[in-house]
């Protein structure tokens, strides 16, 4: 399946159909991880102004800003979201709770009924688009003929 993506470059239609792939995500679940993915990605929106929402991997919301912020993954019993660079964030909530073992990614498992610390989870959003921003090649200026 082809990957949707979103970004300033996108023509208005394929921008529209990431946001309504993962609007139709969370209406399809209608349940808990429905409303916590939509409650997760009001917080992201929040967090970090102007992100770009994009469809990968058959089915991911993916955020992301100059690269990946993080994943919004669905499954049975938790809704996951994985941080690409992870392991190289301050974590001092300790939201991290998956993944913890390997050298660059990290996760955060929320289960049903688990409190969500908003003010920590945007703190984390921040940092890892910062991270992105300090990573990402700055453009090179164009000459005029």
């Amino acid at each position: 399946m082809p990957t949707t993506t979103t970004s300033p470059t996108t023509e208005a239609a394929g921008a529209v159909d990431a946001a309504a792939m993962i609007d139709a995500r969370i209406a399809e679940l209608g349940d808990w991880r429905g409303e916590m993915l939509a409650r997760l990605r009001r917080l992201m929106k929040e967090a970090v102004p102007g992100v770009e929402e994009t469809w990968k991997w058959r089915g991911t919301p993916v955020w992301e800003r100059n690269g990946q912020i993080c994943t919004g993954e669905t499954y049975k019993e938790v809704v996951k979201m994985t941080f690409a660079k992870g392991a190289k964030l301050a974590d001092p909530a300790r939201l991290f709770n998956s993944s913890l073992d390997g050298n660059v990614r990290r996760a955060i498992d929320i289960r049903q009924g688990d409190p969500v610390d908003e003010q920590a989870l945007k703190a984390l959003f921040k940092a890892a688009a910062a991270l992105n921003d300090a990573a990402a090649k700055p453009k090179k200026a164009t000459r005029a003929a």
